[in-house]
Parts: C-alpha cells; sequence; structure tokens
C-alpha cells in the first residue's frame, strides 16, 4: 500500500509539474507578447502618437491676412484698411442670453433684425464661440459696454481689421466694395473648399476691381497654434506662423479730378470717362448717380438698399461701362474715315441737304427740318448734317461701317477689371442674320450711319474711339498697373494704318464742331488756343417718331416724359495740336448733346487739362461772369487742391 502510494504521489508530482510548465509557458508569452505591444507603442511608434496626442491637445487656426490697399495714379489711398470694434457675446458666460440682448438693445441702439441675427446664431455656434451682435461700434459704444460690464456677463469688444474707402462715392463702381462671404461667391470662385472663406465674418470683394482682384488682394493666411482642452476652448496660444497681406494696387484715375466730375454730374443720370490718348490710362471715370460703398462693409439696412435699387437714375450700375446707349452722331467721323480710306467719297464734294431723303420709299430725315444746304465732309461733320451721312452710308455700305467701327473699338469689350461690361453692338450682316434670321436691309445702313438703329457703344467705347482718332493707335484703355508706375520697356500702342490725311481731315471737322461759330458745340468752346478741344456732339433717340407726331410738330425735350427724352451724347480730345485727353459725356435722356453733354465735356477738359478748377478767362468772355459764379459753387463742393502726394507705401 506504502509502495502504491509513493508511486501514486510521484506520478502526481511529475502531472503537476507539466501543468506548471504550460501555465508558465503560457503566462511567459503573454508577458511577451504584452511587452512586445509596449515596446511599439512606447519606443518604436512612440513619434507616430505623440503627434496624435498633440492633435488632440493642439489646434492649428487660420489667421486672416491683411487685404491689399488700393491706390490712386498719385498715391492716394482709395480703399484702406482699419482698425475697428465690434461687440461680441460668448453664450456660455452668460447665464440670460435673451436678458442680456435686452440690455444691448437699449445700451446699442439694436434694431430688431440685429436681435434675431444672434437668436439664429444661438444654438448654431459652439457656446464658447464669440458671436457678432454689432460690427463697426463707436468709441463711445465700447466705453458704455466696458462701463456696463457687470451687468453684461459674456460680452466683450474685439478689435478688427475692416475695409474703408476713404473717399466714398467717388470711385464706388470702379474701386467696388467687399462683404462677408455668400454662398454663391464659394460657387462663383470654385473656392468651396477654401478654409479660409470659412472664416467668421471674412470679407471678400463683391463687385468692381474689389472682385476682379479678389485672389491677388486677400493675401495668404497664415496659423496660430493653440492649447485646447477636450470641449475645444482655448486654454493658452503656442506659437503663431503670421499672414502674409496682399499685395497693392495702383490705378490709373486721379482722385482730384474723379471728385470733380462726380461733383459735376450730380442731378443727372449720366457717365464721363476720361482718358489718356498716348497710353489708354483712365484718368477719370464716373458713373452718376454714384453711392457710398462704405454702407455695404458695414451693412446696408434694407431700407437704404431699397432705395438704392429703386433709384430711376440706377446708382448701383456703372453707365460707363455697363450702359449701352445709340451713339448718335458721334459715330459719324467713322463713316467719314471709311469713305476716305476707300476712295468712294472725295472730301470737297458737295451734297445737298434739303430735310429729307427718301430710300426704297422711305423717308429718312435730317435733324434740322429745313436741311443744311449744300454740304462738303467738314460742314457736314461741323453741322452733325445726318442727310450727308445717309450718301456716305449708301456709297460705303454696311461692310464698310462695320470694319471702321470695329477699327475704332466698337463693339468691343475691354480687358478691365469691372463689373458686367458690355460689349455694344457694332451691326454687320452675319449679326443680324445670327440675331434675327433676317437679311440686312438699306434702311439698317442708313440708321446705322447716324449711330441709330442697332448700333449701341458705351461710354468706354466711345472714349476709345475718340482716343483712337486723336493718336492715330489703337490704344486701349487701362485701369490698373503696377505700384510704382508704368512697367517698363512696354511697346506703345499699335498704328491704326490710316492715312494721315484722312486723319488730318476728320479732325479738322471735329475742330470746327467745337470751334467754328456754325458748330453744333461753339457755345462750349475753350477760349485759351492752346487748350483748345475738338470734339463731335451726338443726340439719340429713345423712341422713334411717328409720321403723325412729326406732322402734328415734334414736341420739344422738356415736354417729354423723362424717360422718352433723347439721350445726350459729346466725345472730345485736346490740346488740338498735341492731343492728351479724350473725354466722353453720355447723359441719359438728358436732350441735346451740343446743350447739355458738351457744356460738362468742356468743364471735365479744362479741369483735366489745368490739374484742378480753371480760370474764368479759359471761358468765352460772353460765358465769363455766369461760369464765374458756377466755378465759385464748385469749388465749395468738390475736394481742395492737393499739395504733395505721399509715395506710395505700406503703413
Amino acid at each position: 500500500m506504502v509502495r502504491r502510494s509513493e508511486k501514486q504521489n510521484a506520478l502526481a508530482s511529475r502531472v503537476i509539474t507539466r501543468r506548471g510548465v504550460l501555465m508558465g509557458g503560457a503566462i511567459t508569452a503573454f508577458v511577451g507578447v504584452l511587452g512586445t505591444r509596449m515596446w511599439q507603442l512606447g519606443v518604436r511608434d512612440a513619434d507616430q502618437y505623440y503627434l496624435l496626442g498633440e492633435e488632440n491637445r493642439i489646434s492649428l487656426r487660420l489667421v486672416p491676412p491683411g487685404r491689399g490697399r488700393i491706390y490712386d495714379r498719385a498715391g492716394k489711398i482709395v480703399a484702406d484698411n482699419e482698425q475697428a470694434y465690434r461687440i461680441t457675446l460668448v453664450q456660455e458666460e452668460t447665464r440670460d442670453v435673451e436678458a442680456i440682448l435686452s440690455r444691448l438693445r437699449l445700451i446699442l441702439a439694436l434694431e430688431d433684425d440685429a436681435i434675431q441675427n444672434v437668436r439664429d446664431q444661438v444654438g448654431r455656434v459652439p457656446g464658447f464661440a464669440p458671436i457678432t451682435v454689432k460690427d463697426r461700434v463707436t468709441w463711445e459704444e465700447v466705453s458704455v459696454v466696458a462701463l456696463n460690464a457687470p451687468a453684461l456677463p459674456g460680452v466683450q469688444p474685439e478689435m478688427v481689421l475692416s475695409r474703408v474707402y476713404p473717399y466714398g462715392p467717388d470711385f464706388a463702381h470702379q474701386i467696388g466694395y467687399v462683404g462677408p462671404v455668400s454662398e454663391s461667391d464659394l460657387q462663383k470662385g470654385g473656392d468651396a473648399e477654401e478654409p479660409l472663406l470659412r472664416l467668421p465674418d471674412f470679407e471678400v470683394g463683391k463687385t468692381g476691381i474689389e472682385r476682379i482682384h479678389e485672389r491677388t488682394l486677400r493675401g495668404v493666411p497664415g496659423t496660430l497654434s493653440v492649447e485646447v482642452n477636450v470641449s475645444g476652448r482655448t486654454m493658452r496660444e503656442l506659437a503663431l506662423d503670421p499672414a502674409t497681406p496682399g499685395p497693392d494696387l495702383q490705378i490709373t484715375l486721379d482722385h482730384h479730378l474723379q471728385n470733380f466730375m462726380r461733383v459735376r454730374l450730380e442731378g443727372q443720370s449720366a457717365a464721363a470717362v476720361v482718358m489718356d490718348v498716348t497710353n489708354g490710362d483712365l484718368l477719370g471715370c464716373t458713373s452718376a448717380p454714384s453711392f457710398d460703398p462704405n454702407l455695404f462693409v458695414r451693412g446696408i439696412s434694407g431700407r437704404d438698399y431699397g432705395a438704392l435699387r429703386d433709384d430711376v437714375y440706377r446708382p448701383l450700375a456703372d453707365k460707363t461701362v455697363q450702359g449701352a446707349y445709340p451713339p448718335g452722331s458721334t459715330v459719324k467721323m467713322s463713316n467719314a474715315l471709311a469713305a476716305l480710306e476707300t476712295g468712294v467719297m472725295n472730301p470737297t464734294e458737295k451734297v445737298t441737304c434739303n430735310g429729307y431723303i427718301e430710300v426704297s420709299g422711305r423717308r429718312f430725315h435730317c435733324w434740322k427740318k429745313g436741311g443744311h444746304g449744300r454740304m462738303d465732309m467738314v460742314s457736314a461733320l461741323r453741322e452733325s448734317c445726318d442727310v450727308y451721312f445717309y450718301e456716305v452710308a449708301q456709297r460705303i455700305g454696311i461692310d464698310g461701317i462695320f470694319a471702321m467701327n470695329d477699327r475704332l473699338g466698337l463693339g468691343q469689350k475691354y480687358d478691365l477689371p469691372l463689373s458686367g461690361m458690355v460689349h455694344g453692338t457694332n451691326p454687320s450682316r452675319d449679326w443680324k442674320q445670327q440675331r434675327y434670321g433676317e437679311e440686312w436691309q438699306i434702311g439698317d445702313t442708313i440708321n446705322a450711319s447716324i449711330g441709330q438703329g442697332f448700333t449701341l457703344a458705351a461710354p468706354i467705347q466711345l472714349a476709345t474711339m475718340t482716343a483712337r482718332l486723336a493718336s492715330g493707335t489703337a490704344v486701349l484703355p487701362r485701369l490698373v498697373r503696377p505700384v510704382g508706375g508704368t512697367t517698363p520697356d512696354v511697346p506703345g500702342p499699335a498704328t491704326l494704318g490710316l492715312s494721315a490725311d484722312a486723319l488730318a481731315l476728320v479732325r479738322q471737322g471735329m475742330f470746327q464742331v467745337s470751334n467754328h461759330e456754325r458748330g453744333t458745340a461753339y457755345a462750349s468752346r475753350i477760349a485759351d488756343p492752346a487748350r483748345a478741344m475738338a470734339g463731335k456732339t451726338g443726340t439719340s433717340q429713345v423712341f422713334s417718331i411717328t409720321a403723325a407726331e412729326r406732322a402734328s410738330g415734334v414736341r420739344a425735350q422738356d415736354e417729354l416724359p423723362w424717360n422718352r427724352r433723347d439721350h445726350a451724347l459729346f466725345v472730345a480730345f485736346a490740346p488740338f495740336d498735341a492731343p492728351r485727353f479724350a473725354v466722353t459725356v453720355v447723359v441719359e435722356h438728358g436732350g441735346g448733346g451740343s446743350t447739355v453733354a458738351a457744356p460738362i465735356a468742356r468743364d471735365i477738359m479744362l479741369f483735366a487739362q489745368y490739374g484742378g478748377l480753371p480760370p474764368g478767362d479759359a471761358y468765352p468772355a460772353s460765358q465769363r461772369t455766369r461760369v464765374s459764379e458756377e466755378l465759385a459753387l464748385l469749388s465749395q463742393r468738390i475736394l481742395p487742391p492737393d499739395g504733395a502726394s505721399p509715395e506710395v507705401s505700406r503703413t
């Protein structure tokens, strides 16, 4: 029995030993796996998990860049950035949002729309994120909020950088304005994935240069590394990679001339352009009436926007490039050049004007009911004889009219950073066939010869045409140039290839328009011979005059409703002997070009040549008493003369 017990014990001992070995092996394997995993986490993959941990602790936030400034040709800032204050509210620091809003309504005179905007954001944004209650507040409002801080938990003022336009309405249509990012902005620019545009209250260009050069002016954002807690609240700032401000731009417009043009056009629905005929620089470009772009940056009210939108004079439209008008008699120089270049008409040949002609059974009238008598080319330009140019049109045909109009820049869209530019219409046979599916008729040619019918042109195109007539080159309008001046080694505009004799004869006709006693703009001449201008009047009909109306007597313009009156146009260049400036003025429903547009163009041309208000002796002696009174009034409404212009630089 004893021996058997010993054997059993020995066997049991061996079994336990095997179990222990198995258990020990399992434990060893587990410890090995655990150790290996710990080595992987702590040694091999330490850098990876360190970065993951840092991402949970550190947040990278975009820092918006300063927007590039815009300067005029003299170095004056016309679009700037300024420090502004806004009042913000943090929900989680506010016990009762509605109570705080009630107090802020009284303190900041908040309107219902502003209160509702805050309510809409409550719940949509994180509790620790600030909500803008009122933007661009005054220092007094900041002081009031600070004084009432104990009663306004979670409310505090913040300083931000915002766009400002020092010259207000003077550059509104050309510079444009910025505003908060909208969904349409994201879609237009293909920037739906651009994180910078997702920042609260970030501003982008909406119109004009601000929109066209948005990507350039925007700059490059920086980054701010901040330590955050599990809720996302910022605990402290760690590092800053500063943003790169957008580069500055310089435009060719002159702030002083621009201001004068806006004031001179007040009370009219009009457009005016001043161009340097030597290089195409736009020195002045004004659409009237204008508006204050700062209203849009600050958040324009519904009432103010409605007033602008519904104004019959269309202050939001840039008529210099968006307005398409029948050019009227201002295209007669083009027709004269076409006749001379093709040799179908001798400039001394006379055409008899009896007040009308009949073509294909239809009567086409001259603006002068009794006719002009016998006219050669220069006198026909001088007195704007329609019948003479009806004859020209029948000889050169629409093909000749189209070709010369195109050569002079009509019917073209220029490369300018302006919103909503139109091509205008320089009609041709193919154009009418494609547009209306109809053949070209001789009556269409007659209408085109005096800038009526299908022909349409924007003021910028008429200014380009005038600059080309004055210079003989294919000059193109330019609005933006590198900061500091023009780029060196840029070739000048190519020649138009027109004969010097033909150009000289057309220019002489324009000179007589303004300086011959029978010229249609003689009353608006410049008395100083060294600054004399050559011009051309134009009056374009908005509605056709019926035979019955003509038989009963055509009503005077001031007897018609405003929107049925003729457009008034005038184009000119000066000085005549050494052309430098081209001016175009279009007054919507202004009546006659000689009585309405020409005097405005004369004043603008003188201001451009003198660099300020001209002396009284620049006007004819018979007008000086009246003009001196007008100049005195203008001097009180325009900017004072500038001293030395500041250097173009970023401060």
